[in-house]
C-alpha cells in the first residue's frame, strides 16, 4: 500500500466517564471522577502510544465539555483532523458511569447517550480526501448500534475507505443493552463482506452468531462464509472483579494457520474497562507493523491489555519499550525482577 498520512483512523462515539472514587457505590456518592473515552478512541490512543499516526472520526460539541475531550484527544497524540464540531444549542457529549465491582458484586454501567452529537454526524460531512489517508479504519459494533441513521453513515464509511484499498477492521463489541443479538447478528452480517480484520470472542460468537464446534472451528466458519483475512478472539477469564487471565488466538486464512500463546495469569485488575480495546489496539500495531509474522500481533495485543487493566481511565498508559519488556518477561522461563529500579 502507498504511504498514507495516517495508518488507523477509528469511527465513533466520545464520551465522558463519570466514576464514583475508589470502591463506592453510584447510588449514594457525592463525588464522581471524569475521563474520556469510547470504544473506537481508546484504540487510536493505544495505537498511537505505540507510535503508529492515529486519528479519531466523528462529532462532537464546540462547547467546553467538547473542548475538554479535544484536549484530551490532543494528549494522546490521536488527530481530531476528521472529528466534526457541532455548533447548535442542543449539542451534547454522550456520558457513562461505571462503577467498579469487588466480588461478589459485579461492575456496572449507565449509559446517558441519547440523541448526542454523534447522531447528527453525516457521510457527506467529510472531505472526500479522507477516503485515501488511512492505512486501516476502524470501528465497531457498539456505534452501529447506535441508531439506524448513525448506522447508515458508518456503512457508507465503510464502503467508500474499501474502495480506496484501505483495510476494514471490525470489532463486534456486542452490548445486550444496546441493542439484541439478533438485531446485532443481522446487522453485522450485512458488513462483513467488507471487512479484512474481524475481532469476535468465542463467547460471542456462540450466543450472537450461533456457531457451534471448538473454538478453532468456529474463527474459520467466519473465513468460509466471509473474504476475511484474519480473525482474531479473546479468552478472558474473570476469577474475580479483580482478578482476571487473558490470552487471545489469531486465525489468518491465507495461511490457514493459528497464532496463540499462554495466556497472562492472575492480572491484578485497577480498571478493566478499555482493556478489550487495547488488545485491539495492540493486535492492529502488530498486523500493520509486522504483516508477515502475526505472532507479533498475538504477543503484543495481549501484553498491551494486561497492562491495560492495572490503570485507571478508558486508555492504556504505556510506551513500546514497556510491552517488550512485558513480552519477554511472559515469555521467559526464568527469574525475573520484582521491582524496575
Amino acid at each position: 500500500m502507498e504511504c498514507r498520512k495516517y495508518d488507523l483512523l477509528t469511527l465513533g462515539e466520545v464520551l465522558l466517564r463519570l466514576s464514583p472514587p475508589a470502591n463506592e457505590r453510584m447510588i449514594r456518592t457525592s463525588v464522581f471522577e471524569q475521563n474520556i473515552g469510547g470504544a473506537e478512541l481508546n484504540v487510536a490512543a493505544g495505537v498511537a502510544q505505540l507510535g503508529l499516526r492515529t486519528g479519531m472520526i466523528g462529532k462532537i460539541p464546540s462547547n467546553d465539555i467538547g473542548r475538554l475531550a479535544r484536549n484530551e484527544i490532543h494528549r494522546q497524540n490521536v488527530s481530531d483532523e476528521y472529528l466534526l464540531s457541532d455548533d447548535e444549542t442542543d449539542a451534547r457529549l454522550g456520558i457513562y458511569f461505571y462503577e467498579g465491582g469487588a466480588a461478589p458484586r459485579k461492575p456496572r454501567i449507565v449509559y446517558d447517550r441519547r440523541n448526542t452529537s454523534v447522531y447528527k454526524m453525516k457521510a457527506d460531512e467529510f472531505p472526500e480526501e479522507m477516503f485515501t489517508s488511512a492505512r486501516c479504519f476502524h470501528t465497531c459494533g457498539i456505534t452501529l448500534a447506535l441508531d439506524e441513521k448513525v448506522r447508515e453513515t458508518a456503512v457508507t464509511l465503510m464502503r467508500k475507505f474499501k474502495e480506496h484499498g484501505t483495510l476494514i477492521s471490525f470489532d463486534v463489541n456486542f452490548r445486550g443493552n444496546l441493542w439484541s443479538g439478533e438485531e446485532a447478528r443481522k446487522c453485522i452480517e450485512e458488513i462483513l463482506p467488507l471487512v479484512d480484520i474481524f475481532f469476535c470472542s468465542d463467547s460471542t460468537a456462540r450466543l450472537t452468531f450461533q456457531k457451534k464446534g471448538t473454538p478453532e472451528e468456529v474463527m474459520k466458519s467466519f473465513t468460509r462464509d466471509y473474504p476475511l483475512s484474519i480473525v482474531a478472539a479473546t479468552d478472558r477469564t474473570v476469577h474475580s472483579p479483580k482478578n482476571h487471565s487473558f490470552g487471545s488466538v489469531i486465525y489468518e486464512a491465507k495461511s490457514d494457520r493459528f497464532y496463540k500463546e499462554k495466556n497472562y495469569e492472575n492480572i491484578e485488575v485497577v480498571d478493566r474497562i478499555g482493556s478489550g480495546d487495547a488488545y485491539i489496539a495492540g493486535a492492529l500495531y502488530g498486523i500493520l507493523k509486522y504483516p508477515e509474522d502475526l505472532s507479533q500481533a498475538v504477543s503484543i495485543g495481549n501484553a498491551v491489555s494486561a497492562l491495560k487493566n492495572t490503570v485507571p481511565g478508558d486508555f492504556p498508559a504505556m510506551d513500546f519499550s514497556e510491552v517488550l519488556e512485558l513480552i519477554y518477561e511472559h515469555q521467559s522461563d526464568g527469574p525475573v525482577m520484582e521491582m524496575k529500579r
